[in-house]
């Protein structure tokens, strides 16, 4: 199979059958990759992209050209009315989410999550975490209600529950996490999210839908922005960033709401009149016009995956066959030594720091400890192949990326040659 790289042929074995599986998928990611492709290279040609928009600002970063052509073109990507994407000044995902929180929420309004808790590292903004974050500024401190609809038994978005929950006067915004985050339920779709718009829409018009599409970017042929979600935000060192783009995020959806977020983010009055850019026009551009084409990579990187796993017995999901509408892999190892194992073996295949051995620890923001395998150009970078799991049940890992699906193979397969090797197949 390689002249590099020492499998065993149990491996092999798995691996030739998992690329045979994978490879009707395989052939609708490729059409799903050329549809945005297109999309995006078309958003660029509208634009009238040229070279000085990768000129760089200091200071305030007025009128800089760049920067408001990028905004302009990040929301012609996204079909919204208005967006900003920056680096640096939105610092990672929990971040940008944050801003969109803070832009919009007012004492006394409610925040209604209607996909099950969201993800661990937005606790400490709204204040799920007890004393932790009191006092520091949490939505709790300033008023703000937090509520939430759970999936039900059978993992569905219980539309009737949110019915219900969404025509409550007080509720400001509607709060949807695509991605699975550290669990095993679904990834909701665009045409879930559609759903939810249209009933929140109709019962609550002062309610807006607010979609966490981390993860999600180009998964899909349409964006949540395009189905009727008033506000969306990513991070950059996940899809939309293309592996390009060194930090930061973006906010995308109506107008008046993007602009409430611009005032949080810098100051009221200032908005997105400020700025300064400081030479990070190019990647911003690069990686957006690189994005689709590298979640196709991720896209095929899972499907493989979820096949070999599931040839060497494992749950998966979703599994090898399924829609997907993120480009999270989830691996059921059932044991914290197949879990360090894993993560321990895909290291190894990573283009950088393939020779540390990742070891569980207290990561801020986590309750559990932590392991993580991250190889990567750009630190934290979950566009690039990582793996990561807090160490509690179901001892599942969260495999995503992939910035080319040959190499990020290899780490798969080193992944499975490493469980293999300590007899935890």
């Amino acid at each position: 199979m390689s002249e590099f790289f020492e499998l065993s042929e149990t491996i092999k074995t798995a691996s030739a059958a998992a690329m045979e599986n994978a490879a009707p998928q395989f052939a609708k990611i490729d059409a799903l990759t050329e549809h945005n492709q297109q999309k995006v290279l078309s958003a660029f040609i509208q634009n009238r992209v040229d070279e000085t928009d990768f000129n760089s600002t200091t200071g305030y970063g007025y009128n800089d050209k760049g920067r408001e052509k990028l905004d302009r073109l990040t929301a012609d990507i996204f079909g919204a009315e208005a967006a900003f994407i920056r680096a640096g000044a939105l610092s990672c995902g929990t971040h940008t989410l944050s801003v969109c929180l803070y832009g919009v929420l007012r004492p006394g309004d409610v925040l209604l999550s209607v996909t099950g808790l969201p993800y661990d590292t937005i606790h400490s903004t709204i204040g799920l975490d007890g004393d932790k974050s009191a006092g520091k500024g949490t939505l709790r401190d300033f008023g703000i209600t937090y509520k939430q609809v759970d999936l039900t038994e059978q993992d569905e978005l219980d539309y009737d529950r949110i019915e219900a929950a969404a025509a409550e006067n007080a509720v400001r915004m509607v709060y949807i996490q695509r991605s699975r985050g550290y669990s095993l339920r679904h990834t909701i779709s665009v045409a879930e999210i559609e759903r939810v718009c249209s009933i929140v829409h109709r019962v609550n018009p002062r309610a807006v839908v607010m979609v966490d599409n981390c993860y999600g970017e180009f998964t899909e042929k349409q964006e949540p922005t395009e189905v009727g979600a008033d506000l969306m935000a990513g991070s950059l060192i996940k899809n939309a960033g293309g592996g390009i783009a060194a930090s930061g995020g973006y906010i995308a959806g109506r107008a008046d709401l993007v602009e409430l977020c611009a005032c949080r983010l810098n100051t009221p009055g200032l908005g997105l009149e400020v700025g300064a850019t400081l030479g990070q026009n190019r990647s911003l551009f690069m990686g957006l016009f690189h994005a689709p084409h590298v979640v196709g990579e991720a896209l095929k990187t899972a499907v493989f995956a979820a096949s070999l796993f599931t040839e060497l017995g494992f749950a998966v999901t979703p599994k090898p066959d399924e829609d997907r509408h993120d480009i999270i892999q989830a691996i059921c190892l059932e044991t914290p030594e197949r879990l360090i194992a894993f993560c321990q073996g895909l290291q190894k295949g990573a283009p950088v720091d393939s020779f540390v051995t990742p070891e569980p620890w207290d990561m801020p923001g986590y309750d559990s400890q932590v392991i993580m395998a991250a190889g990567a150009f750009t630190s934290g970078s979950s566009i690039e192949l990582s793996g990561d799991a807090p160490l509690r049940a179901p001892f599942a890992v969260w495999m995503q990326g992939g910035l080319n699906f040959h190499t990020s193979k290899v780490g798969v397969l080193l992944a499975a040659e490493e469980l293999a090797k300590r007899g935890l197949l």
